[in-house]
């Protein structure tokens, strides 16, 4: 309930401070998905004719990945399973940094973006997603008479 003005460990409360700060930006928005360091992490951009996402999801099955668009918002889920050996009891994991486990992420569509034109293809651990953007909002010339 009080704090003091200046704690008695400042190491702690500046790890403290610190793992804060990095929860808010976990957790902050970016400008087109949401949080980063997701699994699978994603690339996202574009042409003229298209919107062009690329989710790296090496050791995930493309037939377990599940990739839909509804009203606008596209999402990829899955599950990716564990790498490491069956523990038997003998053996010890010191480090485990990969991801293991169901994901989701979940993406806002450009208003131009074409629900009808979507095509989704896999190779090498790269899901590659082209949605192709509507005839009226593409660039054109128009010829003066």
């Amino acid at each position: 309930m009080y704090r003091s003005l200046f704690p008695r460990d400042m190491f702690a409360e500046m790890d403290r401070l610190q793992r804060e700060m990095q929860q808010a930006f976990d957790l902050s928005p970016t400008i087109r998905g949401f949080g980063r360091s997701g699994f699978p992490a994603l690339n996202v951009g574009g042409t003229a004719k298209t919107v062009e996402i690329y989710a790296l999801a090496p050791g995930v099955d493309p037939g377990t990945l599940e990739v839909h668009l509804d009203r606008g918002i596209l999402t990829i889920a899955g599950e990716r399973k564990g790498a490491a050996p069956a523990s038997d009891g003998k053996e010890t994991l010191h480090i485990n940094e990969r991801f293991e486990g169901a994901f989701r992420r979940v993406l806002t569509l450009p208003d131009d973006a074409d629900p009808e034109s979507v095509e989704a293809k896999a190779r090498d651990g790269v899901v590659h997603i082209t949605v192709q953007r509507q005839a009226s909002s593409l660039p054109r010339r128009i010829a003066i008479q």
